[in-house]
């Protein structure tokens, strides 16, 4: 059963204890690198659970390479490795005993459970540690474990729960470099779920986004990026303000840069010849443009002013 998508979700709802968590989510994921954002409580945790057979959804289906996973659960747990936000190792043990242990569980035999894990321990930079006992770790070294935990037996899709938790710089950047490297070059497809949206800018190539439970929006990150309301940097020669006068009275958006550029907010409708008739009918001359493009911050924060019934933002300065 072959799907050129990851993860199919249609009309997805997941109730627990009676209250809705996560409420008529549909959306289609390549196969590749996804980022799952949203604040705190908005059923990131719980889409995960869902999508791994654990909780059964009240209503919808959700597909991993085509695989029904609350009807195939085990099947799909066997295509996935998953990291937990939570230190999940067993005092007392190895690294290496740990990681093969892990092997067993996911069906490995044991001599090819032993092979693997000292493969990914090299793989996630813990060669030379795999010996020593979990528990003596330093935080960027458990954090490998569970990466190597969820690779052992090969999968088909990981799962990240907030994977550079804890980390300083340099161990963020290194872990994000080894995410990457599995999701890209490996073959391995990557729902990477954090807060942080510059890791899931640096690694993935889509994104969903929920809030409240529903998703806000959803899609190639490089599309998101691009303005419903198309914004442009502006260097008018001489005295700017004829020019914003008149941009202003026909109601378009204008505010000032450094070193005196504007920016200007269009429109769907607009075009850019909007720009040349005001600076013709102010009597200024335009000598710099250039086309902008939004941040995922802000691609964030317009999804959820939107799904939560207030005007998306235009351009903010970051």
């Amino acid at each position: 059963m072959e799907s050129t998508s990851a993860l199919q979700i249609e009309n997805l709802t997941v109730q627990l204890a009676s209250k809705t968590v996560l409420q008529e989510i549909s959306v289609t994921m390549p196969r590749g690198a996804i980022g799952l954002l949203g604040p705190n409580g908005a059923g990131k945790s719980t889409l995960l659970k869902t999508v791994m057979g654990f909780i059964p959804p009240v209503k919808g289906t959700a597909l991993v390479f085509g695989y029904n996973c609350a009807k195939q659960g085990a099947e799909v747990r066997q295509m996935i490795g998953y990291m937990p936000e939570e230190d999940t190792y067993i005092p007392g043990m190895s690294a290496v005993e740990f990681v093969s242990y892990c092997g067993l569980l996911c069906g490995l035999p044991p001599k090819e459970a032993m092979l693997r894990a000292h493969q990914v321990l090299h793989y996630c930079g813990l060669g030379e540690a795999r010996y020593r006992k979990v528990e003596t770790y330093s935080t960027g070294m458990r954090q490998r474990i569970k990466l190597a935990q969820a690779l052992v037996h090969d999968p088909d899709l990981l799962f990240l729960d907030e994977p550079t938790n804890g980390l300083d710089p340099l161990g963020r950047k290194a872990m994000l470099e080894l995410i990457s490297d599995v999701a890209h070059n490996k073959g391995i497809s990557v729902i990477l779920s954090s807060h942080l949206l510059p890791d899931v800018e640096m690694v993935c190539d889509h994104v969903m986004v929920l809030f409240q439970g529903k998703l806000a929006t959803s899609g190639r990150i490089q599309d998101l990026k691009q303005l419903a309301q198309k914004s442009y940097e502006v260097r008018i020669k001489g005295d700017a303000e004829p020019f914003v006068n008149v941009m202003r009275e026909r109601g378009i958006a204008i505010s000032p840069k450094r070193d005196g550029f504007l920016r200007i907010l269009l429109t769907e409708n607009m075009e850019t010849d909007t720009l040349f008739e005001a600076a013709r009918d102010s009597g200024t001359q335009i000598r710099h443009i250039t086309r902008e493009e939004m941040t995922l911050k802000e691609v964030f924060a317009a999804a959820i002013q939107s799904t939560n019934g207030e005007p998306a933002p235009g351009h903010a300065e970051t």
